[in-house]
């Protein structure tokens, strides 16, 4: 359990160290941010159609009364983008919670247990990850209700393997070590050695790919939007460049439509790859002496 306090320490001095890591959590926690202050940073209701005199409000270029413009229906960009982090963070998060929860707990009983629970976890894991991604999820979308329920299930489904190797191969070596023995020695159970003393040394990896997750989700979520298979009733950057789309925005110059949502989604996916690259001593620690 000291692990497990120590945990936050440990990754404020990893940030520290890392400058790509900073960045990327940096950028999480300023989405995290506007997700819990929307309703008071957004400056019109994100659904609400605005009105110029008698008409309704379409296609105003960026002012100061619309930062961002507004949309065909008359809908303020800035503040459907500020609302969509709501719907980012809640897909992204309860998806990157699942994949690790998956991950860890099948790479822990694989790695420490071995045999044919190795086995099983490793062909199972071989199996999910011969899945196409993109292709499964629509079929998936098509076959039940679409939305984002169906994000959510695809990516914890299909990306558990990529965290259960890494915690695997881990807790392999973390076995074999004379702590891991003495516990034994003591009479510790398989299982609290399992949870109590060897889960704390993995976290640290099973959260790493957890904000890998998160980016996947996100992008994800509005592929699916985009092509049709989201739930239009969330205001989602997604369903932002499916309307965008629908009502030829590109075709209009209304870049600052579509642009927003777009450039949004790119932030998340990046400041997972941000935390993936600066994280490479943590996942391979021969680079530390190069």
């Amino acid at each position: 359990m000291r692990g497990v306090s120590a945990l936050p320490f440990a990754l404020w001095r990893f940030l520290r160290c890392e400058a790509f890591a900073a960045v990327g959590a940096s950028i999480y926690f300023c989405i995290a941010m506007l997700a819990i202050f929307a309703d008071r940073l957004a400056p019109y209701d994100p659904r609400a159609i605005l009105r110029v005199g008698s008409r309704v409000a379409r296609y105003l270029p960026m002012s100061a009364d619309h930062w961002l413009g507004t949309t065909s229906s008359g809908r303020d960009v800035l503040s459907q983008v500020i609302y969509g982090t709501r719907a980012a963070l809640a897909v992204g998060l309860t998806a990157a919670f699942v994949v690790v929860a998956i991950g860890t707990l099948l790479g822990l009983l694989s790695g420490y247990l071995g045999g044919w629970t190795d086995r099983i976890v490793t062909w199972l894991a071989d199996i999910v990850l011969g899945l196409p991604f993109l292709p499964f999820m629509l079929v998936l979308a098509a076959l039940t209700h679409p939305g984002t329920g169906v994000v959510i299930f695809t990516v914890s489904a299909l990306l558990w393997p990529n965290t259960a190797r890494v915690i695997r191969s881990q807790v392999l070596s973390l076995r074999e070590r004379a702590w891991v023995e003495a516990a034994r020695v003591t009479g510790c159970s398989t299982t609290r050695i399992m949870f109590v003393h060897v889960l704390p040394q993995v976290l640290p990896l099973a959260a790493l790919y957890g904000s890998v997750a998160i980016g996947w989700a996100i992008l994800a979520e509005a592929s699916a939007s985009f092509l049709g298979f989201g739930d239009p009733e969330t205001l989602s950057w997604g369903v932002m460049l499916q309307e965008a789309y629908a009502n030829q925005a590109l075709s209009r110059g209304a870049w600052n439509w579509f642009a927003p949502p777009g450039a949004a989604i790119m932030s998340m996916v990046l400041a997972g790859f941000l935390i993936s690259r600066g994280s490479e001593k943590l996942l391979f620690p021969k680079l530390a002496d190069q």
